[in-house]
């Protein structure tokens, strides 16, 4: 555990096996480690380094393992999905969630932590149970028209549940708080269906991410489409700004470099800048047909991110893995789109401000706000390959990880 203004070491745990899982409880004061191939939780206490606890689940063994939102209770899911328990730290004491269903997104908090919602499989239907999650007691527990419950997710006001099913069957289903249907979407059958979904941190914005390379945006009122963004391999819009990464080798003019650290010089004079051009339009972009014959084609809308200010949406298509796709939700269109030399590793904005940092699997990390973007080397010795990254809650440093390193970019502040 280190300080994160200072990279300072505070605390250092040893588990009893290798970790699979970490997670901060809501306040910070305790990390939850999971290791789930020994069926082991142990917790550590920031504030009482010497306390421990260790939850072990037994035979019935561990798939899966997170905090409640008051972060003094752990919800483990067991082996098969056959039940979800829920540990107390404060009392000891243990509840039990039966029938489980085993998806990619099975509990779903909302954002006040008052009610989990946690999607069942019995009888071979589907089932939502809500819960109130001060007293674990059942609120409602009704069953849903899919076929095959994929997923499901609060809207950050906790008024409304989105259900979605298997990407099979083209359908979205959104829930009231009482159990009530409020509407169904589907934008067409007898094709693979939805990819991902994201809320906008408003929630009047419903996004849904389709295999067939489109992304379409509900409206909270009438949860009707309201507008449908396409991808298109050919950007021909005169008003879609393209900026284009291109490489530039390294000037060896070294009395120029104002700055010191000989490492850091080393690592710039021998490794590929970047930079960013703006294209012509029309552009075309790189477009990978997908292998139609495989499991889990590398197609349609893979990532979808709302701005905290709800301005913009970031979206990635499959087909085309070295474009970020970046609309304007104000006016419903295009508004830019960044093309790299790499394939997009992940993406994420900045949580106070529209600014979206992106990497592609090498040592450098882009930042795009409405000013411009930005290509930024990382300077470590050696290679660096960033695989994801994560912003701090105040949006003044990230951290980026490669696979067995990670360090912590940090951003001035602009003086107003």
């Amino acid at each position: 555990v280190r300080e994160a203004s200072t990279l300072q070491l505070l605390q250092l745990y040893t588990c009893l096996d290798q970790i699979q899982y970490i997670e901060w409880s809501s306040d910070s004061l305790f990390i939850l480690c999971a290791m789930y191939k020994r069926g082991i939780v142990q917790v550590w206490s920031l504030e009482q380094p010497d306390w421990h606890c260790k939850i072990d689940e037994g035979s019935a063994g561990l798939v899966a393992s997170c905090w409640s939102p008051d972060g003094r209770h752990i919800l483990n899911t067991t082996e098969f999905h056959l039940r979800i328990t829920v540990w107390s730290l404060c009392t000891k004491s243990v509840s039990y969630i039966k029938y489980p269903k085993a998806c990619q997104q099975g509990i779903a908090f909302t954002k006040d932590g008052r009610y989990m919602a946690v999607a069942e499989r019995r009888d071979c239907k589907d089932f939502i149970s809500i819960f109130v999650c001060n007293d674990w007691q059942l609120l409602r527990h009704f069953d849903t028209e899919t076929q095959d419950l994929f997923g499901i997710e609060w809207s950050p006001n906790g008024c409304v549940l989105a259900v979605w099913d298997t990407c099979l069957e083209y359908k979205i289903l959104l829930y009231s708080l009482d159990g009530r249907l409020l509407a169904t979407y589907r934008a067409y059958e007898w094709s693979l269906g939805i990819k991902s979904i994201a809320w906008s941190p408003s929630s009047q914005f419903l996004a849904i991410g389709s295999y067939d390379e489109k992304v379409r945006i509900l409206n909270h009122v009438t949860w009707k489409k309201i507008i449908e963004f396409e991808h298109p391999a050919t950007i021909a819009n005169s008003k879609t700004i393209v900026y284009k990464e291109v490489e530039k080798s390294p000037s060896v003019e070294t009395e120029r470099l104002s700055f010191s650290p000989a490492r850091a010089l080393a690592s710039s004079l021998f490794s590929t800048e970047s930079k960013y051009d703006i294209s012509q339009v029309p552009v075309s972009l790189q477009y990978i047909k997908p292998v139609a014959d495989r499991a889990n084609p590398k197609m349609g809308i893979g990532m979808l991110a709302f701005s905290p200010d709800n301005c913009f949406l970031a979206t990635k298509n499959d087909n085309i893995p070295n474009a970020v796709w970046i609309w304007d939700i104000k006016k419903l269109k295009l508004f830019v789109v960044l093309e790299q030399l790499c394939a997009i590793q992940s993406f994420q904005w900045d949580p106070r401000q529209p600014r979206l940092a992106v990497c592609t699997g090498n040592s450098k990390v882009y930042l795009w706000s409405p000013a411009g973007c930005v290509s930024v080397q990382v300077p470590a010795e050696g290679d660096f390959p960033i695989v994801s990254l994560s912003w701090h809650s105040s949006g003044d440093s990230m951290v980026l990880l490669s696979k067995d390193n990670f360090c912590v970019c940090y951003l001035e502040r602009e003086e107003i």
